[in-house]
């Protein structure tokens, strides 16, 4: 997939687990929670944060046509975890995202920021879930 926009490059950093991987994120369908890594290279991060602080309206602008929602990224250090959902899928997503040249520019103009995007056959580096525990939101 290409990495949304908005969080890191267009796809999002390949680097897979394997079958287990793909299931925790390529084949995620509508309002399943994705979750991907990427890792910066060292004295990257005040540039991938700046960058983030100023991201292209027309790359939220294609985020929101590729109905990704709930998008966010963490970092530690040199690792970014990045979460979201999707409104269609995430192959529909993916699409979307990968067919655009607006992914395509934001994704080159942060290439050189990252160590590891992906796996060795090009596969996002995906996180499985483990644990979840919806818990009770806030009354309103």
């Amino acid at each position: 997939m290409t990495a949304p926009a908005g969080a890191g490059p267009a796809r999002p950093p390949a680097g897979g687990a394997g079958p287990a991987g793909r299931a925790a994120g390529a084949t995620a369908g509508p309002g399943e929670q994705v979750c991907h890594l990427y890792r910066l290279r060292p004295g990257a991060e005040a540039e991938y944060e700046r960058r983030h602080a100023e991201v292209w309206p027309e790359l939220s602008a294609l985020l929101d046509e590729a109905g990704i929602y709930e998008y966010a990224i963490y970092r530690r250090d040199l690792l970014l975890i990045c979460v979201l959902r999707t409104r269609s899928g995430f192959a529909h997503a993916d699409a979307v995202t990968g067919a655009s040249p607006v992914q395509a520019r934001w994704t080159a103009s942060l290439a050189h920021l990252f160590a590891e995007i992906a796996d060795a056959d090009g596969e996002p580096l995906w996180a499985h879930r483990v644990f979840h525990h919806p818990g009770h939101p806030p009354e309103d």
